[in-house]
């Protein structure tokens, strides 16, 4: 909004020069990073107190951590705080015309909305389970596959005409059209290697990327910032990504796909840090606001639409090992559990608790040292995925 104002005043008289400087990526994702912060620390006490006298408090199930019935009743929901903060933020300072950034504003808006719903449901209907995990993956499933159709289309097009045409030969082909291999599945640590996917291996994958990153993030979220900080992290640095594959000169340097449009990304990425870092501040021991589903389902899905629209997937599961992991220690823990019911005649547990945390919480690690450790991991499996740009 702010980049067309300035066009429009730098056309209008010679003497508005200055707002060239708005032409420039990196000053708009400085300002989008702090406008998102400032909006965040200045309407996160009036979102509290909302939620707080709404009486919009989390609940806890009666087999959680004993230490954690303290928390009861803590204002949650507070993923509306960051939201706002990234969609306000992000309008203010994007290209209005990228269709990249919309993309991701209406897949983080969707799963927003699912979440909110389940929140919802657990606060007002007290409702501990909150949305049912069949109606909840056919709503995810709905928004990936939609987003996953147009994006198969849209990264090697510069239009959503020319999406919409391609879309309609791939009908009219019987299913069959060959994509470019910067649509493939890229490899890091190898020069220009990427596997073919074809179109329905590339739906099948984002949908598997979005709805999958989405409920990793979920299950992370349960302690107090031990999940906004990986976010903070983790999407920072599939904004660098989002700047080199942008870049026609950059991407050809490291041997990356160019895909035009994909930097303004770069914006949305900020914002996204500026809004995790001002809800941290309230979210931090002993958290006065949880996120709830609202906030990490949205943002789990926008890391996963951000990484395959730059050609990172494999690069996701690695810099979002902590995700990975928390979703994979559920996993195990389920399959476990009804394989040794039928085998033993009764369920064991490969872990003391799911997710994983939880598990370290029931070893004797206390919330902040299991936090703490948590992002020290993160940050390392950042700089090993950030290393992927030159290590090549």
């Amino acid at each position: 909004m702010l980049l067309s104002l300035a066009q429009w005043l730098q056309t209008l008289t010679p003497e508005f020069g200055y707002f060239r400087v708005f032409q420039y990526l990196t000053f708009r994702a400085v300002m989008a990073a702090l406008t998102a912060l400032l909006i965040g620390l200045i309407a996160g006490p009036f979102v509290i107190r909302r939620l707080t006298h709404l009486k919009i408090g989390q609940p806890i199930r009666e087999y959680a951590m004993q230490t954690h019935l303290s928390k009861s009743g803590t204002p949650t929901m507070g993923g509306v705080l960051i939201l706002l903060a990234i969609g306000m933020s992000t309008l203010l300072w994007f290209d209005l015309s990228n269709r990249f950034v919309w993309i991701v504003l209406i897949v983080t808006l969707g799963f927003g909305a699912i979440g909110w719903a389940d929140d919802w449901r657990k606060v007002v209907h007290k409702d501990p389970e909150g949305m049912r995990s069949r109606e909840k993956y056919f709503w995810q499933s709905v928004i990936g596959l939609l987003a996953a159709l147009y994006l198969v289309f849209s990264i090697s097009e510069s239009s959503n005409l020319r999406v919409l045409e391609l879309f309609m030969s791939w009908v009219q082909s019987g299913f069959d059209v060959n994509l470019p291999p910067k649509a493939g599945l890229q490899l890091p640590f190898f020069k220009e290697i990427s596997y073919p996917l074809g179109v329905f291996g590339f739906v099948l994958l984002t949908y598997l990327v979005i709805v999958g990153s989405s409920n990793a993030v979920n299950l992370t979220d349960g302690l107090d910032g031990l999940a906004i900080m990986p976010v903070v992290m983790v999407g920072s640095a599939l904004g660098v990504f989002a700047y080199v594959t942008g870049s026609a000169v950059y991407s050809k340097y490291l041997f990356f796909p160019h895909i035009p449009g994909s930097g303004e990304l770069l914006i949305f990425c900020s914002a996204m840090a500026g809004a995790g870092l001002a809800f941290l501040w309230f979210n931090t021991h002993p958290a006065q606001v949880f996120m709830g589903d609202v906030g990490a389902l949205a943002l789990g899905a926008a890391l996963g639409t951000i990484a395959v629209i730059v050609r990172q997937e494999i690069v996701l599961a690695i810099m979002g090992g902590i995700f990975v992991v928390e979703a994979l220690s559920v996993m195990l823990q389920v399959m476990y559990f009804k394989y040794s019911r039928m085998r033993f005649g009764e369920g064991r547990r490969l872990f003391r608790m799911a997710p994983l945390h939880h598990h370290f919480e029931k070893s004797g690690w206390k919330e902040t040292q299991v936090v703490v450790r948590f992002w020290i991991i993160t940050m390392l499996l950042c700089l090993v995925g950030l290393s992927t740009l030159k290590l090549r």
